[in-house]
């Protein structure tokens, strides 16, 4: 899959990278292809339009929309293709990208986009990785081997961050005592 992309991230705006390279990163970290690019829903339509109903037919399997604003992105190109869409609201100046969160999850029946965080890219990222390790075949289960490794490393970290919090709680231990701040 890394050859092939398999996972189109588009966003509204070059502008909206900063945000949706976390998506980027986590499909390099487990080797999935993918291609990114700028398809405005408002300044490019058509363009937009091709890009969704052609997305299939150039081998992607899974699409990350970033938009802010407005938002229409990720909703258009989930009318225009059989694809799951995955939106990513991405802020902005104004209103902390909760304008864009709510066009993005309110999707009127029968057009679905699975909506992320605000600027949660990276989220975007790990789903489209495990909608590909649902598939059948090799590659699939290569990548659900990885997302088996990555929840194994993300427990661990959370177990060491618990051990690293108890051992600086000031008191016997098990007496509930909790430390104060310095």
């Amino acid at each position: 899959m890394a050859g092939q992309p398999v996972v189109g991230v588009v966003m509204g705006s070059d502008s909206d990278w900063p945000v949706m390279q976390d998506a980027a990163k986590v499909l390099d970290e487990f080797g999935v292809g993918y291609q990114a690019d700028v398809v405005s829903a408002h300044r490019m339509p058509r363009e937009m339009v091709a890009y969704g109903a052609e997305a299939h037919e150039r081998g992607l399997r899974v699409i990350i929309a970033g938009a802010g604003g407005a938002a229409h992105l990720p909703g258009m190109l989930a009318s225009l293709t059989p694809l799951p869409v995955i939106g990513v609201p991405v802020p902005l100046q104004h209103l902390d990208g909760l304008d864009s969160l709510l066009s993005i999850v309110q999707m009127p029946g029968g057009v679905p986009v699975a909506t992320v965080s605000v600027a949660g890219a990276r989220n975007a990222g790990l789903l489209a990785v495990r909608i590909l390790a649902a598939g059948e075949g090799e590659e699939a289960a290569r990548l659900r081997s990885a997302l088996l490794a990555f929840a194994d490393r993300l427990r661990a970290e959370a177990s060491a961050k618990g051990e690293r919090l108890r051992a600086r709680q000031a008191g016997p231990p098990g007496l509930g005592f909790t430390a104060r701040p310095e």
